[in-house]
């Protein structure tokens, strides 16, 4: 069957790709056509600019995950396609995996010719044999939903925006290492994790509201507190057992306030008692 297709990066999978998504969805219906996501396995501009170190908001396992519920996804390396101009990539999609129109975002361009107008892909389309769409850009309230504005707000801490604009509570994922111990000593142990990607963004350091997921516990509430060195400790006061080596991940919910530094292990015990009150009774504070 012949295919409908948007392309881009699609990094955080936010609401505003979701938009586009679900427009994809809603043509593919009305033209009784497949719909197909074309995407790239590693961010373009490390293809383009071998110094760039990027900050994800997904790692590609966790985009391939969310671009799944929207229809056939094609991850493609982009070392062997940034070569081509558009017209090349329109022709590929459509001997190659028979697309017969594309849908684009925006803000979105492609193809090494670096074109800039809506109407220029128009023309090569018609050329081609491949249908233009365009989509008006998604904004939520006065936010510019973007990848970039929602790296920011978290990168401020604002994680109950980015949550907003995701569509979804943020997440960082990585295996519990063996830390200071220090909250055991005080009654409060936690787990320490190290992000399984690199690259993915840490909110600004602070202490957070959370929910947990692990092998053995599902969306727990939880506190996390990330240092200025991007060490992430995780508190959850329902959980009693042992957290090393597995997979734990983290859901931000809500900024709770800053690092602070304690005189002394007693003032450190009753800023925790604090801060587990706080997340166990939201509405109170």
């Amino acid at each position: 069957m012949s295919r409908i297709a948007t392309i881009g990066f699609f990094d955080g999978v936010h609401r505003g790709h979701q938009s586009l998504f679900d427009c994809l969805c809603s043509l593919s219906k009305e033209r009784g056509l497949e719909p197909l996501i074309v995407t790239f396995k590693q961010h373009p501009r490390t293809v383009l600019q071998t110094d760039y170190t990027p900050r994800l908001l997904t790692t590609p396992s966790e985009r391939e995950a969310l671009l799944k519920k929207y229809g056939e996804v094609l991850m493609l390396p982009f070392e062997d396609f940034h070569s081509l101009t558009a017209a090349e990539f329109m022709r590929l999609l459509k001997t190659n995996y028979d697309v017969s129109v594309l849908l684009m975002g925006y803000d979105h361009h492609f193809g090494s010719d670096r074109l800039r107008h809506p109407h220029e892909y128009i023309h090569i389309g018609e050329s081609v044999g491949v249908e233009i769409q365009t989509m008006k850009e998604y904004t939520e309230g006065e936010w510019h939903v973007s990848s970039t504005e929602i790296r920011t707000a978290l990168e401020n801490g604002n994680v109950a925006l980015a949550d907003e604009l995701l569509g979804r509570p943020y997440s960082l994922a990585g295996t519990v290492v063996h830390g200071k111990a220090v909250g055991r000593t005080i009654g409060f142990p936690t787990a320490n994790i190290i992000p399984s990607d690199p690259d993915k963004v840490v909110p600004k350091p602070g202490v957070y509201m959370a929910y947990a997921d692990a092998q053995a516990m599902n969306n727990a509430p939880a506190f996390v507190n990330i240092d200025a060195n991007r060490l992430i400790e995780v508190h959850v006061p329902s959980f009693k057992g042992n957290l090393y080596d597995q997979q734990l991940e983290i859901k931000f919910m809500r900024f709770l306030r800053e690092e602070k530094h304690f005189e002394n292990l007693e003032q450190l015990r009753e800023q925790i008692k604090d801060d587990i009150d706080s997340i166990l009774h939201p509405d109170a504070c």
